[in-house]
């Protein structure tokens, strides 16, 4: 080995000139220059140290490797996976919380109480109507209940002290919700003229259905029904419904003493409110009351606060589930449908000619032709004209 190579190659010097060629070399190297394959370029000529690749860079990378974003060695990598790493947690979240939504929602599903009660008709009607009721039945209270919530003893069988046709249009409209009295006199197949709420008593919520059918003419396609303790359930699961009032209101015989402005009901308060008639018009100011309250437990159910708070919400949904009585083509999704129906829709009772007196005591006479114009528009997706349509005003009590 040459003595300048073994002193250039590791001393920090300038490049030496090239040694001119020798012109006695050898013919066959004479003026050419060798391939040096190790780097694919010219070998060094005389004592020049040859050209060497370029240094790797921390950012150039291995090459082609630098295009993965993160650059030679582990910190590139690094730089490079983090985002994948995310990724990867945020689908995971997404799959539990998807597993977990599928869970729940199967779980609330299957806690419906269902119930053959549809009738078969050969009634026609666009969109979806509901039957909606509230009955006075006790089960599951006990007679120390019944006497907390003023309901009486010794009152069996149960009655629909709420009776209301949710009406979903076909064309997407507006939805109604037509109350109808309870001490509507109409006749009840097998049974005669007598009050609404008889038919419930006297054969539950099937014979009830087909009593609407046959007086309005509309195909019930879907029941819901809820009793006295499901509604208390109900109403302390979603901790309160938020009323507000205009005047106080005390019922002795309900068990209602509230007060006047806004406040939370708890459930007792607010069976006890749905319940009291102690009104200059009775019943038809109750029907008002319920649909107002109905709104406002919708309201709170679904309000964005509860629904984003799994502590909340899911209980709450689950003491829904669990005190309400569906037909047996019902699924949980198609009561999410009621409770957007039941956001703001347009109000109505049955129009009415007056009261008269009979054996099943003080019933409330219908407005046959007005009451069969309204359901002839509901059966046909028309908005009821305006002078059938009521508020829900709240009014005190004596």
């Amino acid at each position: 080995m040459s003595e300048d190579w073994s002193k250039g190659w590791y001393r920090d010097e300038g490049p030496r000139a090239p040694r001119p060629a020798s012109s006695g070399g050898s013919g066959a190297d004479s003026g050419k220059t060798a391939s040096y394959s190790g780097w694919g370029s010219a070998a060094p000529a005389g004592n020049e140290w040859p050209e060497q690749p370029p240094a790797r860079s921390r950012r150039g990378g291995l090459g082609g490797l630098g295009g993965f974003g993160g650059g030679a060695g582990p910190s590139g990598w690094r730089r490079w996976a983090r985002p994948k790493r995310i990724a990867i947690i945020v689908a995971a979240l997404l799959l539990i919380l998807v597993v977990t939504g599928v869970g729940v929602y199967y779980d609330l599903n299957s806690k419906l109480s269902r119930a053959a009660v549809l009738v078969p008709t050969s009634a026609t009607t666009a969109g979806t109507n509901w039957l909606i009721t509230g009955s006075d039945g006790r089960g599951g209270l006990t007679a120390a209940q019944e006497d907390q919530m003023a309901l009486g003893r010794n009152i069996t069988g149960a009655r629909s002290d709420t009776i209301m046709v949710l009406h979903l249009p076909a064309n997407g409209g507006r939805p109604s919700l037509v109350s109808i009295p309870r001490d509507s006199y109409v006749p009840i197949p097998g049974h005669g003229h007598n009050k609404i709420n008889a038919a419930f008593a006297f054969g539950g919520p099937k014979l009830l259905i087909q009593t609407v059918q046959n007086v309005t003419g509309l195909r019930i396609d879907h029941y819901m029904g809820i009793g006295f303790d499901g509604l208390v359930n109900v109403v302390n699961d979603v901790g309160g419904v938020n009323m507000c009032l205009p005047a106080a209101m005390k019922d002795p015989k309900a068990g209602l003493n509230l007060k006047k402005g806004c406040q939370t009901l708890s459930g007792k308060q607010a069976l006890a409110f749905v319940r009291t008639r102690s009104f200059a018009n009775g019943d038809l100011q109750r029907e008002q009351d319920q649909r107002t309250f109905l709104k406002a437990l919708l309201s709170k159910m679904t309000s964005t606060g509860n629904m984003i708070n799994p502590f909340s919400s899911i209980p709450a949904a689950s003491g829904a589930a669990s005190a309400l009585t569906v037909d047996s083509g019902t699924q949980l999704y198609q009561l999410l449908s009621v409770a957007d129906g039941l956001r703001n829709p347009v109000t109505a009772v049955v129009p009415f000619g007056g009261y008269a007196s009979t054996a099943a005591g003080s019933v409330v006479v219908w407005d046959k032709t007005r009451a069969l114009e309204m359901f002839g528009d509901l059966a046909n997706d028309r908005p009821l004209p305006k002078s059938l349509v009521s508020g829900t005003s709240i009014e005190g009590t004596a």
